[in-house]
């Protein structure tokens, strides 16, 4: 399960988005059911009832809080283990559980740690873009026909901003190129992943990023005495398909009436990537000495590093 993504923990939906209805997801081909119970506690399964296999997902939440699959009625908890197996009052229930995954509501996000049954071994990193109080924050989805690694790296990828992006934030970049410019990519190793700069001409007063193992990049624009981010939070779906969840963060201009612009601007910037990422197919980013590169894919490297040698083989 969870092949190529497994024991990780994985921001999945923004929680806004879960009522009171259970709610499917696919995470690295498994599809996933969320629900609450009656006391707001989060439950994350994988949606296949133990009995027949069905989608718990099209079940109700009942008034007990209980996931109740719609085949026979069976009743699980936010734990997973079997409430009651209607018409069978000798059902040993303790043999009749779903398969639970640990979640976690993190700031507005739902996160799951991709490995059932387990507790999980450490508790998810997030930037400070997704938790500070006081931020206001938009988010966006976006569903890419990719793999899920090369939308990762496009994220940690600097030296395609003049050219995609040469109408949004490549600007000021295209603008100062000359040819003779000389771009620099900047990796310093985190306890949580990497931080990357790129310096063109040595300039290092431009923007950073931040890259949070497995799937997480942010990007940190400096205004003085500001805070504004962009992240993007890259989850493999389906077989070379991938969500893309873009989150904006920033503490002016915190009018509600403004979110609407920055969301425009932060889609824009995602669909100028987007016909790029995806003319590269469903394969997967190849080892870093697989395809030709040179000095500025220092953080793309990076990245391709981590995920052959800790992700690709993993499973659970």
């Amino acid at each position: 399960m969870f092949d190529g993504f497994a024991h990780v923990w994985s921001p999945l939906v923004i929680n806004r988005k879960l009522g009171r209805r259970p709610l499917r997801l696919i995470l690295a081909g498994e599809p996933i059911v969320l629900f609450r119970d009656h006391n707001g506690v989060i439950g994350a399964l994988i949606d296949r009832c133990p009995h027949r296999g069905v989608a718990l997902s099209l079940g109700q939440v009942g008034p007990d809080g209980c996931l109740e699959c719609p085949f026979h009625g069976w009743r699980f908890n936010t734990a997973g283990a079997n409430q009651g197996a209607p018409l069978n009052p000798d059902a040993k229930l303790d043999q009749l559980s779903a398969i639970p995954l640990p979640v976690r509501e993190i700031g507005d996000m739902i996160w799951v740690y991709s490995a059932p049954g387990v507790e999980a071994p450490a508790e998810p990193v997030a930037p400070e873009g997704l938790t500070r109080a006081g931020l206001s924050r938009t988010y966006l989805d976006r569903e890419w026909d990719c793999h899920w690694t090369r939308a990762m790296e496009n994220m940690l990828d600097s030296p395609h901003l003049p050219f995609v992006h040469r109408r949004s934030i490549g600007r000021s970049y295209r603008r100062r190129m000359t040819p003779t410019s000389r771009m620099e990519i900047t990796w310093e190793e985190t306890p949580f992943g990497g931080r990357s700069q790129a310096l063109l001409d040595g300039d290092n007063s431009a923007a950073f990023l931040e890259f949070f193992r497995p799937n997480i990049m942010a990007l940190v624009i400096p205004i003085p005495g500001k805070h504004l981010r962009i992240h993007a939070l890259v989850a493999p779906t389906e077989r070379g398909r991938t969500r893309l969840t873009v989150v904006g963060s920033r503490d002016f201009a915190k009018s509600a009436l403004l979110d609407p612009l920055f969301s425009w601007m932060n889609g824009r910037i995602a669909d100028e990537d987007r016909a790029v990422v995806e003319s590269s197919g469903a394969q997967e980013a190849p080892p870093p000495g697989a395809e030709p590169s040179v000095r500025t894919d220092r953080a793309t490297l990076q990245f391709r590093k981590y995920y052959h040698d800790v992700l690709r083989q993993s499973a659970a």
